[in-house]
């Protein structure tokens, strides 16, 4: 099968495209035509470094997948061949995005809504369960609770501003102004340009904050929430403010890592089907312009999600 790989750690130039063998399942697992795989940070920043992820054999980039099952491994029950499924299998190690096929387990995945087209499915997996996971499972976030969230236009920003209205929440987002009018409508309440206001003196009583930017936007949420506020830190566990801090004011703090997770996966599916969530797709490009895709995300000015298309859509289930 055709795949972009990295033979080498570097600059998005690295990424090459390459022949290389058809997985086959195993007990528990799908083989998935991969239609479209999302592009995220994580891609990029695996691409520079090799330092994150778990590599067996020549590394495919890609966790974000939508796509049509092909085979079903021995005890699957809840596919068959045909069904059209999206998920980010298993996490964090290596799961062959960037390919014709990929494997994964089963409840790794769940069924596409069918009016989900497969770009816009292969947007939400790991950005829609990172916002998931961080404000329904660490945050608890409920109903009437007041949400900030960093980088508010961004792949897991956006997403998060919708979860959070669809529970109730009230929302407030940074992101600049030009990028407010998208977010007022996606539901968010209150809005700040970050680069004219400084949100620690603009906002106050906050139940919980979602930072995706990291440096010192953790230190300075502190300021803005409640005492037992929650502060959920997404860019890694160096990001996190120093306990003490956070301590004196009864504050949770914590670094999450996104996980495979077939509820989850379910709840972002439920909202998709209720007209509650949609992942704003910024640009889409050709499987062979993986690097570019790399160059434009890298770049920090998109909004939304950058899609790779691997195969056009009318070559579909029945092929």
């Amino acid at each position: 099968m055709h795949a972009v790989t990295a033979p080498v750690w570097g600059g998005p130039e690295v990424l090459t495209g390459a022949r290389v063998p058809r997985p086959a399942p195993g007990p528990t697992e799908i083989l998935v035509r991969v239609y479209a795989a999302g592009v995220n940070p994580i891609d990029w920043k695996s691409r520079a470094t090799g330092g994150f992820g778990q590599w067996d054999g020549v590394p495919v980039l890609g966790y974000d997948v939508s796509g049509v099952v092909e085979e079903v491994g021995a005890g699957v029950t809840l596919f068959a061949p045909g069904d059209e499924v999206f998920g980010m299998p298993r996490f964090p190690a290596q799961a062959n995005g960037y390919a014709e096929y990929t494997t994964g387990p089963a409840r790794h995945f769940v069924r596409k809504p069918a009016a989900l087209d497969h770009v816009h499915a292969a947007a939400l997996p790991l950005a829609g369960l990172t916002a998931w996971q961080a404000l329904t499972e660490t945050a608890g976030l409920r109903a009437g609770q007041r949400v900030l969230v960093h980088a508010a236009a961004g792949g897991v920003g956006h997403l998060a501003v919708q979860i959070a209205k669809a529970r109730g929440a009230y929302v407030i987002g940074t992101a600049r102004a030009a990028k407010h009018d998208f977010l007022r409508a996606l539901g968010a309440d209150e809005l700040i340009d970050y680069t004219t206001t400084d949100f620690a003196d603009a906002v106050r009583d906050v139940d919980v904050v979602l930072d995706t930017i990291g440096g010192d936007y953790g230190p300075r949420s502190l300021r803005v929430l409640r005492e037992g506020g929650t502060l959920v830190t997404i860019p890694s566990p160096a990001d996190v403010p120093d306990p003490e801090r956070a301590g004196a004011r009864s504050v949770r703090t914590g670094f999450t890592l996104v996980e495979p997770d077939y509820a989850g996966l379910r709840g972002l599916a439920e909202l998709v089907a209720a007209g509650a969530l949609r992942a704003e797709v910024d640009t889409v490009l050709p499987l062979a312009e993986a690097a570019k895709a790399h160059e434009l995300g890298e770049s920090g000015r998109t909004r939304g999600k950058i899609v790779l298309r691997v195969r056009e859509e009318s070559a579909h289930a029945g092929e």
